[in-house]
């Protein structure tokens, strides 16, 4: 039996369909990397602008690379070791680097990944998290105890913060806007991707609940990049869950402009009882 006209024109858009999907899927996989890492060159501040007090800091990491960043001093003894989202540089981060020094008096190490900023090389799953270990040596080399270390990241920088915080010994770890994992993440925006051709893990949802340092998980509940229920799922997962705070109104990346005095009540208390002269298992 011969297929008749209107059945061929059919067949003919499904198979141009499908085609067209298999050449989309390939080319997110081949670009996978550069859908997740955008990263900026030019710093167009410095901490001065802000009227902070900051070192230029660079680090060496084992695999050759080097990181640019500053460590911007605070009047208290905490180290707050900032792992930043997947866009821009440490420049973009400097208001709310002065709204963390001035609040809750820490100082701030804030450095980029490879490929961002100053920094040399480019980004990828294992790098970033080689940076991030590098940093935190970088601090405790300096002195900072493992009590007063605080892990904070945000977005993409939760997968870096987490990483650290299994392999190193810190004060309180704090994940905001935090992802399930990139897969997770990829059936949000890109649905018709199969999960099984996503290369990247940054599986948060399977490590969090080895992670032994208490933590604190923060959301805006108009987050449009990252569901909110993603954080809520690492903290139901959590080992150590201190405190799941929700930023009502607030987006991505706006937290610490429309959370006002509770955000910031909120990482206060949590600062206050994770601070303590008791010895951290693992300590440096």
């Amino acid at each position: 039996m011969r297929a008749t006209g209107p059945f061929r024109r059919v067949m003919s858009i499904a198979l141009y369909v499908v085609l067209a999907w298999l050449a989309l899927v390939a080319w997110l996989a081949l670009n996978e990397r550069r859908l997740l890492f955008f990263p900026d060159r030019t710093l167009a501040a410095e901490p001065a602008d802000f009227g902070l007090r900051a070192e230029e800091v660079s680090i060496a990491v084992e695999d050759g690379v080097t990181l640019h960043g500053w460590w911007i001093a605070g009047p208290g003894e905490r180290v707050l070791i900032w792992y930043h989202g997947n866009a821009g540089n440490i420049a973009h981060r400097l208001p709310n680097a002065s709204w963390f020094v001035d609040t809750l008096g820490v100082s701030v190490v804030l450095v980029d990944y490879r490929g961002y900023g100053r920094s040399t090389g480019r980004p990828d799953e294992a790098g970033v998290y080689r940076d991030g270990l590098a940093v935190y040596d970088a601090v405790a080399a300096r002195g900072a105890a493992a009590r007063d270390i605080v892990l904070f990241g945000r977005s993409l920088g939760g997968a870096v913060a987490t990483e650290v915080a299994l392999q190193r010994p810190a004060g309180a770890l704090v994940l905001e806007a935090a992802f399930r994992s990139a897969r997770a993440m990829a059936r949000v925006h890109y649905w018709f991707v199969p999960s099984a051709l996503v290369r990247t893990r940054m599986d948060n949802e399977s490590k969090i609940g080895r992670v032994p340092v208490p933590t604190l998980f923060l959301h805006g509940d108009r987050d449009r990049i990252v569901p909110l229920d993603h954080s809520r799922r690492l903290y139901e997962l959590a080992a150590r869950p201190e405190h799941f705070h929700v930023i009502e109104g607030a987006g991505h990346n706006d937290t610490y402009l429309v959370g006002g005095a509770l955000y910031a009540e909120v990482w206060q208390a949590f600062l206050r009882q994770t601070a303590s002269d008791l010895p951290i298992q693992g300590e440096r």
